[in-house]
C-alpha cells in the first residue's frame, strides 16, 4: 500500500502575523515559512504506518509556488520516499486543492490519503472532506488514533468530536485528517537531511493533471482582529458576578 500525504507551506507558527498595507492579505515577504504543524502530524503518522510494515511507500505532495520544494525537502528529510510538487499559484482555495489531490490519487493509486485537519494560515478545515467526496472514499476526520487491520483491509479511527471521541471503521482506500493529539512529529536528523537532497521531487502542473484552477470566491478585505482589553483584578466574587452579568456581552 502506498500512502500519499498532502503538506502545505505556511508562515511559521512562531511568527507574528502582519497584514499587508493594501489589506489584500498577510505579509509573507522576508517571513519565515515552514510546514503546517497539522501536516507534520499527518506525515509522521504515514511514516509510522510504513515502519509498522503496513505500507510500502510514503509520497509527500505540496501544491503552490516554487518555494514549496523547500517544504517537500523537509518532508523527505523526515522520511518520505519521494515527493510531488504541483506548481500552482500561491493562493488556492480548498476546492481547487481537493481537485488537484483527486487527480494525483487517480495517477498514483494510493491506499490511503492523509492530510492535516486544517492549515494554520486560513483554518478552512475543508480540503480533506472535499477530496473524500470527490473520490467517493470513506473519511475519518480529526483523527486522534489510527489502527490498521491488514487482513480485513480496514482502518479504525478515533476522532475528536465536541462530545468526546467517536470511533469509525473505514474500508480502504480512505481519507484521514489528523488532529493534534495523534502523535509527536519527529525531527529530521542531519544524515536524513543529506539523503533528502538526492530523493526525487517530481514537478507537475494542474494543466498536466487536467484540472482547471478557478474559484467562485474573492477576498475583498483583510484586517487584524480587535485588540483585547487589558484584564482587571477583582476584589470579590460578587464583583466578578456583577461584571459577568452586566459586561460579559460587551466586546
Amino acid at each position: 500500500m502506498k500512502i500519499m500525504v498532502a503538506i502545505k507551506r505556511v508562515v511559521d507558527y512562531a511568527v507574528k502575523i502582519r497584514i499587508k498595507s493594501d489589506k489584500t492579505g498577510v505579509e509573507t515577504s522576508n517571513v519565515k515559512m515552514s510546514m503546517n504543524p497539522f501536516c507534520e502530524i499527518a506525515l509522521e503518522e504515514a511514516l509510522k504506518i510504513k515502519e509498522s510494515k503496513l505500507a510500502s511507500e510514503v509520497i509527500a505532495v505540496s501544491i503552490g509556488p516554487a518555494q514549496c520544494v523547500d517544504t517537500l525537502r523537509t518532508g523527505l528529510a523526515m522520511g518520505a520516499d519521494r515527493a510531488i510538487h504541483v506548481d500552482a499559484p500561491s493562493t488556492l482555495f480548498p476546492l481547487s486543492i481537493a481537485k488537484i489531490l483527486k487527480a494525483l490519487v487517480d495517477v498514483e493509486k494510493p491506499g490511503l490519503l492523509i492530510l492535516g485537519k486544517q492549515a494554520i494560515d486560513d483554518d478552512c478545515n475543508q480540503t480533506g472532506q472535499m477530496v473524500a467526496g470527490l473520490l467517493n472514499w470513506p473519511q475519518g476526520t480529526f483523527a486522534s488514533k489510527v489502527v490498521f487491520d491488514k487482513e480485513k483491509n480496514v482502518a479504525t479511527v478515533d476522532r475528536e468530536v465536541d462530545g468526546g471521541l467517536e470511533t469509525l471503521c473505514l474500508d480502504l482506500p480512505a481519507v484521514i485528517t489528523t488532529d493534534l493529539r495523534l502523535n509527536q512529529p519527529r525531527y529530521a536528523t542531519l544524515p536524513n537531511i543529506m539523503k533528502a537532497k538526492s530523493k526525487p521531487i517530481k514537478k507537475i502542473t494542474p494543466e498536466e493533471l487536467k484540472v482547471e484552477i478557478r474559484s467562485d470566491m474573492e477576498v475583498l478585505h483583510v484586517k487584524e482582529p480587535q485588540k483585547r482589553k487589558a484584564g482587571v483584578i477583582l476584589s470579590s466574587v460578587d464583583e466578578l458576578i456583577d461584571k459577568l452579568k452586566n459586561e460579559a456581552h460587551v466586546i
